[in-house]
């Protein structure tokens, strides 16, 4: 059998953390729409029998009636593929939501409940469940037992691998890879994790997001697609989105002014199509804010500038001088060894006072 096990789609999500700029966020919610069609224009022309998706397909406090007719007029297109939705703890199975209210078409499986359910075909059995909150402290997977080992079984699960619990001591069905593995499946569709596992061997697998969602988001984001039977497993990821989002970083020893330090952004040699987080090294000769350069940058693919350069003074030299500078320098340092600043705060006190003086 082949497949095609996409996850975390979260569309209509306000991509609020990528910039302050107003566009972008519509501009992305757009493209999450291309990429989507992308994969249904796959599964139609490689003939593709079953389509797992692993939870996260659109965001439940977001997402538009237009956006869930959109989605059901692609699955339309490819009405002999089989689709499984495992509904995660972004779009759960709750009451009033589009998976209960919705008609998807005939091709389309959703599991409704947080039990194991199994979808049962001629050559494969499928077993899934469903997020029915924002959260899920147990699972129910791990007790399962597979009835028919003859056949292909396959799990499709929104599930947290080897997880733990949050800071707010929530769980988002919470599993153990060494458990899955002694079940015995023979492919394993997780979602949950925006990053791809594709380096694993026990058939356990992620494919991560098919969209970046920021910087916390690096490298590529797409699909996997695959061939399965009981002796052996084949499978490709395939890229969907054409954006990539980059960290860049800029040394900037050797820098002045703000408008050299811009004007060697500007020269970097950047993608048009890729997105970019600058991050600053190095030791600074003079005050920066990241805000007043990424305003400088604004008709740029520059999204954000991170500042972690250091002063370029000797600290040490300059608090064992005996005049003013020193004084001052000896009491932002013993503010800082009590406490009472960040370093962050403790260097630019340092910077505007001296610069003051």
């Amino acid at each position: 059998m082949n497949f095609v096990h996409l996850a975390d789609m979260h569309f209509d999500i306000p991509f609020t953390s990528l910039s302050n700029r107003e566009d972008l966020g519509e501009k992305r919610r757009l493209e999450q729409r291309k990429i989507f069609k992308k994969a249904i224009d796959y599964i139609k022309e490689n003939n593709i029998e079953y389509f797992f998706i692993s939870g996260d397909l659109y965001e439940h406090e977001y997402v538009k009636k237009s956006t869930i007719e959109y989605i059901a007029n692609l699955f339309r297109q490819i009405p002999y593929t089989k689709i499984f939705i495992t509904p995660g703890n972004h779009d759960p199975y709750i009451k009033n939501s589009f998976y209960e209210i919705f008609d998807f078409g005939d091709n389309v499986n959703i599991f409704s409940n947080s039990y194991i359910e199994r979808y049962e075909d001629d050559e494969v059995n499928i077993y899934g469940m469903a997020f029915t909150d924002f959260y899920m402290n147990e699972s129910q997977i791990e007790k399962i037992k597979l009835k028919e080992n003859d056949k292909l079984n396959i799990l499709i699960a929104h599930a947290d691998l080897n997880g733990s619990k949050d800071k707010n001591g929530m769980s988002y069905n919470p599993i153990l890879e060494s458990k899955i593995k002694q079940i015995g499946f023979d492919y394993v569709a997780l979602g949950h994790i925006h990053k791809n596992n594709l380096e694993n061997k026990n058939r356990i697998y992620y494919p991560g997001s098919p969209i970046s969602m920021g910087f916390d988001e690096l490298g590529d984001h797409g699909m996997i697609v695959g061939e399965l039977s009981k002796e052996s497993l084949n499978i490709n990821f395939i890229k969907l989105d054409d954006r990539k989002f980059e960290e860049i970083e800029v040394n900037v020893d050797y820098v002045n002014s703000k408008e050299d330090l811009i004007e060697r952004i500007l020269n970097l040699d950047l993608d048009s199509i890729n997105m970019y987080k600058i991050i600053l090294k190095g030791k600074r000769n003079f005050e920066i804010n990241p805000r007043e350069i990424l305003r400088a940058l604004q008709n740029t693919n520059v999204l954000k500038i991170k500042n972690l350069t250091k002063l370029n003074y000797d600290i040490e030299e300059l608090a064992s001088q005996r005049n003013l500078k020193g004084i001052f320098v000896k009491e932002v340092i013993n503010m800082y060894k009590q406490g009472l600043c960040t370093e962050e705060e403790y260097q630019k006190a340092i910077e505007i006072g001296l610069e003051a003086m």
